[in-house]
């Protein structure tokens, strides 16, 4: 990552506004979500951002939810298009697996539509048995 850039998983300096918006409105797995139902993902979650060190904007987000012992899933990953390419997805991805590697975790798990090279350089990969997985949507 560009030393332009710093990682943090201090959820104070999360910008909620500017999350908010990135996911209700440009995100494909988001769209429309209520600010009230980000403010409360973000207070149950761990949370973790890349910010601009000049300017103190943010740049990226992500968030985990996880027990803190078994198991942890990844989402609501977003940088934005305006430093995309400049490594801070990656950066991002590193400063979180860093941060869960210390709990131990059996599985970290996610889902995305386009950013499976960006998780394959972390050790993520497809469900070896996908079968035996299920979701149940609300």
């Amino acid at each position: 990552m560009d030393a332009r850039y710093r990682f943090s998983c201090s959820t104070s300096e999360v910008d909620r506004e500017l999350v908010h918006r990135w996911l209700s409105e440009q995100s494909y797995w988001a769209q429309g979500r209520k600010r009230s139902v980000q403010d409360a993902a973000i207070d149950n979650s761990r949370n973790y951002g890349v910010f601009d060190q000049e300017s103190g904007e943010q740049v990226a987000y992500a968030r985990v939810v996880t027990d803190s012992v078994t198991f942890a899933w990844l989402c609501d990953v977003f940088v934005d298009a305006s430093v995309r390419g400049r490594g801070v997805g990656v950066a991002l991805i590193e400063g979180v697996v860093a941060d869960l590697e210390p709990l131990g975790l059996k599985r970290i798990a996610l889902a995305t539509g386009d950013a499976h090279g960006l998780y394959a350089k972390f050790g993520f990969e497809p469900l070896a048995e996908p079968w035996k997985w299920m979701t149940r949507q609300g």
